[in-house]
């Protein structure tokens, strides 16, 4: 699938991405330097950040990053988390977002969430401006649902581009893009590139046993989207796997994201390097159909879209 997604100097992309939420915030710039070279190392050339991200400091940290090599990187930001997808907010966020991070083309511009308020009209003829002046090469959406890329791209089909990307969440609890979201990708030809492969870190272990570090202990956003005694029974047989495979559940949680038919590129992410090592792992690990099946096993597969399911 990532075949048609390539660097400025036309380098294919592996099919796994880096997002840099963290940097500027649980990353300092050291950290952050670290796991961007450890990412270059795996041959990992693209990198997810968003304008809204650590006030501005993750761009800004991953563009000095970027500076010497840029040409062989695919750089993806977002715009409209807040002030909408209308016309003037896109331009003047992108604009902050291309200050920041030093660029004059960034290669994948998101709208970061489906704005009831702003005309589909409005939003996509202003990106496909940004494409056509050469601002962006391609356009993503991050956080809509499968009806909503499907609207959104008749009409941006009018203004000659289309969404080539999605970024939906997807991880072992998180399972609703199976139903109809990655369908839509393969039938439409869409990357699929989804954050929260570790579901919040529950899916590493480290809650196993009631710890108390990390986003689901000290977030309550994230202790509500992951609460569920179901999602923390899969994480608990998630690690049990784990060490009968001599692996790490990190390990395990990406390669099974990656394992999907439908070939999303999870966007790894961490706070330090050496928390970001096991994700790395999974680059390299053999996951075939019956260990693919034995994880699915541990959480629920979500029903299809239909309601005979009798005939499913």
């Amino acid at each position: 699938m990532t075949q048609h997604y390539t660097t400025l100097n036309g380098s294919p992309l592996s099919n796994v991405a880096f997002g840099t939420m963290q940097f500027g915030g649980g990353a300092d710039a050291a950290q952050s330097q670290a796991m961007f070279e450890a990412c270059l190392a795996r041959d990992i050339r693209h990198f997810d950040t968003a304008n809204g991200y650590t006030e501005g400091a993750s761009e800004t940290i991953l563009g000095k990053l970027a500076k010497d090599n840029r040409d062989a990187l695919f750089i993806a930001t977002k715009c409209g988390y807040v002030g909408g997808a209308g016309r003037h907010n896109i331009l003047t966020q992108f604009d902050q977002s291309r200050a920041r991070l030093g660029m004059d083309v960034v290669d994948l511009l998101y709208m970061h969430r489906f704005d009831d308020d702003a005309p589909l009209e409005e939003t996509f003829e202003t990106l496909a401006g940004l494409q056509e002046s050469g601002k962006i090469r391609f356009v993503g959406v991050s956080n809509y649902a499968a009806w909503q890329v499907m609207k959104a791209q008749a009409i941006a089909q009018g203004f000659g581009t289309r969404i080539d990307v999605i970024q939906p969440m997807y991880n072992l609890v998180k399972r609703q893009v199976e139903v109809e979201i990655l369908p839509m990708c393969q039938s439409e030809g869409i990357l699929a590139a989804t954050y929260s492969p570790l579901g919040g870190g529950l899916l590493t272990g480290k809650y196993v046993g009631g710890g108390r570090e990390g986003r689901l202990a000290q977030d309550n956003r994230y202790a509500a989207r992951y609460g569920l005694d179901e999602m923390h029974a899969t994480a608990a047989g998630l690690a049990d796997m784990a060490r009968e495979l001599g692996t790490d559940p990190a390990t395990l949680a990406v390669a099974w994201v990656m394992r999907h038919s439908a070939q999303p590129a999870p966007i790894l992410s961490a706070r330090t390097p050496d928390q970001l090592a096991p994700s790395l792992e999974a680059l390299e690990f053999a996951m075939d159909d019956a260990l693919y099946a034995r994880v699915s096993s541990l959480s629920r597969t979500p029903a299809p879209a239909t309601d005979r399911l009798e005939e499913a």
